[in-house]
């Protein structure tokens, strides 16, 4: 054959038609009419890219009459989400009803099951039953994506899972949850109480109508457990993570903080050190100059540090039905391609047993502010009670006098060990003078 006829051939096969991808959708919700929106409407670009079309089959949603902005005349309809586990004309399902339980789990194992590939944005899912979902996928040979799981548009799974995987990743971090850092970036510019910018949130929708997953720190707590088995090559351990959220940060918390030169953020923090790996969720007080003080808004951040690559940084919007579903229609795209990685970015025999650290032995400085009553030997008092604890005081901060009334006083620390921080705050409370519970934010150089 010669150049000529090698050249023809080449083209030839290049322009040959290609099955197209089959999906099922569970799931027509925000994100869900996203990714219908965007098949639609990038539909050239997207084949391009997958080398061939992606093609709605067959769909699964509560409502048939809602308007979702897009024809699906000739798609199917199923009733029962986990009937597209079995429908044959679907190729890969896509999972976005969200949850831990069913039926989102037993539609994604039944998919796995019957060598189905999966896409899911659903982090809950993934960091509740992580291990068993990568055991079944393993089993039987089928991939499951979930770029849209851990922040949004931005491509982080696949940073940690693909980008980065020649390096020892030593430490994970990020602002996780748009609607806490909406949140705190708006009572750091407006002087407001927690309620009032929660109840704007929730009108800007923002915040949900029962916004406890997200201010009390359980979204990002899941998103954290993937971000840390990936970085770290170990199951997914969600009930290791230490979890905390920020109702109990205050106006008066954000002032001093920006007084002292920092900013409060939620973060989510995984480490990992000589003793085994340590995995946190918390408001943290991060000096203003840091890179992650300055994401403000309901934006997402992470930065990963390894060995090899050092410190990088990846940003943007964390939620919502663009970003989203961009990451959903990326992952579909890869199975298109037939890329695809184990779950965890190794197989289970190759993950780590590596130890969780407890909270308690963590090791750090903190932010300690008290409202006590202005009177001679309080200060003493409260500087006993750390000296007792074996915590060491490395500043205070208070403004004027009100002799016999309630003033707050501020205090940090030096590095001092968790537990031996919560036994002063044991100490403290009890102390007479001590009016309130005492507000302790931890300092995090990020």
């Amino acid at each position: 054959m010669n150049d000529t006829e090698v050249k023809a051939t080449a083209a030839g096969m290049a322009a040959a038609p290609t099955a197209p991808l089959r999906i099922g959708i569970a799931g027509l919700g925000t994100v869900g009419g996203g990714v219908l929106r965007l098949l639609r409407d990038n539909a050239a670009l997207i084949a391009a890219r997958a080398g061939r079309r992606i093609e709605i089959a067959a769909v699964s949603a509560r409502d048939r009459t809602r308007d979702r902005g897009v024809s699906l005349e000739g798609v199917r309809w199923h009733e029962n989400a986990g009937a597209l586990a079995e429908d044959r004309d679907v190729d890969a399902v896509v999972e976005l009803i969200g949850g831990a339980g069913d039926p989102a789990f037993s539609l994604v194992m039944r998919s796995l099951e019957g060598g189905r590939a999966v896409v899911t944005a659903n982090k809950a899912l993934l960091a509740q039953h992580g291990a068993a979902i990568a055991e079944t996928a393993e089993r039987y040979g089928a991939p499951i994506a979930f770029e849209a799981a851990v922040a949004g548009g931005i491509p982080v799974i696949k940073a940690l899972r693909e980008g980065l995987a020649a390096n020892r990743i030593r430490r994970v971090a990020g602002i996780l949850n748009g609607t806490c850092n909406y949140i705190l970036t708006a009572m750091h510019e407006r002087g407001r109480e927690f309620g009032e910018v929660l109840s704007e949130a929730q009108r800007l929708g923002y915040a949900e109508a029962d916004p406890s997953f997200d201010i009390d720190g359980i979204d990002a707590a899941h998103k954290l457990a993937i971000l840390a088995a990936l970085a770290f090559g170990r199951p997914v351990r969600f009930a290791d993570v230490h979890v905390e959220g920020i109702r109990h940060v205050s106006a008066l918390d954000i002032a001093f903080a920006r007084e002292l030169g920092y900013r409060v953020k939620l973060l989510g923090i995984a480490h990992r050190s000589a003793a085994g790996i340590e995995s946190r969720v918390h408001p943290c007080l991060v000096p203003e100059h840091a890179s992650l003080a300055r994401v403000d808004g309901v934006n997402n951040a992470v930065v990963a540090e390894g060995d090899f690559v050092g410190r990088v940084m990846f940003e943007g919007r964390g939620a919502g039905a663009g970003p989203t579903a961009s990451a959903v229609v990326a992952d579909l795209i890869d199975l298109a391609r037939g890329r695809h990685v184990p779950v965890w970015g190794a197989s289970a025999s190759a993950l780590s047993a590596v130890p969780s650290v407890p909270m308690t032995d963590y090791v750090g400085t903190y932010y300690l502010r008290l409202m006590v009553l202005d009177r001679p030997g309080v200060i003493a008092d409260v500087a006993g009670a750390l000296r007792d604890s074996g915590v060491s005081l490395a500043s205070m901060l208070q403004h004027g006098r009100a002799p016999g009334d309630a003033v707050p006083v501020v205090l940090v620390t030096h590095e001092t060990r968790e537990a031996q921080m919560r036994a002063a705050l044991v100490a403290i409370e009890r102390l007479e003078s001590v009016l309130e519970r005492p507000s302790l934010i931890r300092i995090e150089f990020a």
